[in-house]
């Protein structure tokens, strides 16, 4: 098996100030990165990010997925832009449509996310690499726009998908795809093939639970996340069969397995220790 990296999942419905303090732990203990979502209505993926590495010294941070509907495609440059100055090498971005009903309840619905994704992403990476941007679009217009200050080194960009159009989408722009908590390593092989991109970085979020409790937890998470195979698609046990389950994303393709805790997980804290000084060690 190659060496794969391992992260954790900083669930929104925490307080901000819980994650930031949960955060500062995983950083202590050695998890190598921790995902952020940003999800409507709790803490926004941006300040969270900048507030946990801040807080945090070595700790990679992932922002897992940005919605483009609500963005502005100049302010989220500057916004990821500052954040790579300040923080190098220790942040990746996902932008993706967001959830439709999310975006109707916000007013930001648009009538073709996939064009959205294309029109914004391209914009935003030119942006980051120092270009003066003009791009008349259906969705992104901008005029003479330039970074005063980007980054020395464009962070990873990477796209979240799951239907056919927007993997292929990620294949073509990104440097790598997100796949959501739900996806089978099976899941995992046939978003690859419609990625087609070779030799980029998929990452899968994987429905993780420790205890005797666990699988019970697990199973109802994957199965209220529209799986059709729930059994499949969670992560449970000991730390050991933790770390053997996720060997089967890992064979199936995934770069990055992201193990995602309950929503009722009762003991964040013990889950961030586990997965950093007893999964992670196995994952070599």
């Amino acid at each position: 098996m190659s060496a794969a990296r391992i992260a954790v999942v900083l669930r929104p419905e925490q307080s901000p100030e819980d994650l930031v303090r949960h955060a500062g732990y995983a950083d202590e203990v050695g998890i190598d990165e921790v995902w952020l979502w940003e999800d409507c209505f709790f803490g926004g993926g941006i300040a969270t990010a900048a507030t946990v590495l801040a807080e945090t010294t070595r700790l990679g941070v992932a922002i897992g997925v940005l919605p483009t509907p609500m963005r502005n495609t100049a302010i989220t440059a500057m916004e990821i832009s500052a954040l790579a100055r300040v923080h190098p090498d220790r942040l990746r971005v996902g932008f993706g449509h967001g959830v439709q009903s999310w975006m109707r309840q916000i007013g930001a619905k648009v009538e073709s996310p996939l064009t959205l994704l294309r029109e914004q992403f391209g914009a935003l990476e030119r942006l980051l690499r120092g270009e003066s941007v003009t791009v008349s679009g259906r969705y992104v217009n901008l005029t003479d726009v330039k970074l005063a200050w980007p980054p020395e080194k464009v962070p990873q960009l990477l796209v979240g998908a799951t239907g056919p159009k927007t993997l292929a989408l990620s294949g073509e722009l990104a440097q790598g795809t997100v796949l959501s908590g739900g996806t089978t390593p099976e899941g995992v092989r046939r978003a690859i093939a419609h990625i087609g991109a070779q030799d980029l970085e998929v990452v899968v979020y994987v429905i993780c639970a420790f205890g005797s409790s666990g699988r019970e937890r697990a199973l109802a998470e994957a199965a209220a996340s529209g799986c059709e195979s729930p059994e499949e698609a969670i992560a449970v046990g000991t730390a050991a069969d933790v770390a053997a389950a996720a060997v089967r994303w890992v064979d199936a393709g995934a770069t990055t397995v992201v193990l995602q805790p309950t929503v009722d997980e009762p003991d964040v804290r013990e889950f961030i220790r586990l997965v950093a000084q007893e999964v992670q060690p196995l994952m070599v």
